[in-house]
């Protein structure tokens, strides 16, 4: 409702203008971290981008006490390995990751129980300290070639883990 005539009105009551902003200015790509071409870069340590990736540190929670661990293993190790397992394959589809995308990577390594004795003393040699070193993560990633990763978890479950890794 406007206000009558005979209501005087102060000058601190006026209605002011508003803050302009200037017009947007083009976005160009040239810091040094910007990815510039459409192709993304391959080859060693350079890992497998994709969207989302840290939600499956979250769903690795879910497998804190289900994952089978002998002596000398320890969990950290395990769920770093794995989570890494699971991002190089929802990279590979082009999707974040999933709760299956973590079974598939835990029950390839044999943590989900049903290890052979020769999985189980090869993934002790790789596991450890992956919790804290990246380079031994690459490692047990670079280890599950593309053909495994298109394998789904119960496949994995049923395979033989020598004709389903590079080790």
């Amino acid at each position: 409702m406007a206000q009558p005539e005979f209501v005087s009105v102060r000058d601190i009551d006026d209605v002011r203008e508003g803050e302009r902003l200037p017009p947007a200015v083009r976005w160009e790509a040239t810091r040094p971290g910007d990815v510039v071409d459409s192709e993304v870069s391959h080859g060693d340590g350079f890992g497998a981008p994709g969207p989302d990736q840290g939600y499956a540190l979250f769903l690795a929670k879910r497998f804190h006490d289900k994952l089978e661990l002998i002596d000398g293993d320890h969990r950290a190790d395990a769920v770093a390995g794995g989570v890494a397992v699971a991002m190089k394959r929802a990279s590979f589809f082009g999707r974040g990751p999933t709760i299956y995308d973590l079974e598939f990577a835990f029950a390839l390594w044999g943590y989900l129980g049903g290890g052979a004795s020769g999985l189980i003393a090869k993934r002790k040699e790789l596991f450890a300290g992956a919790a804290h070193d990246y380079w031994k993560r690459r490692a047990i990633v670079d280890a599950v070639p593309e053909a495994t990763l298109r394998l789904t978890p119960a496949a994995v479950k049923a395979g033989i883990w020598s004709d389903l890794l590079a080790v």
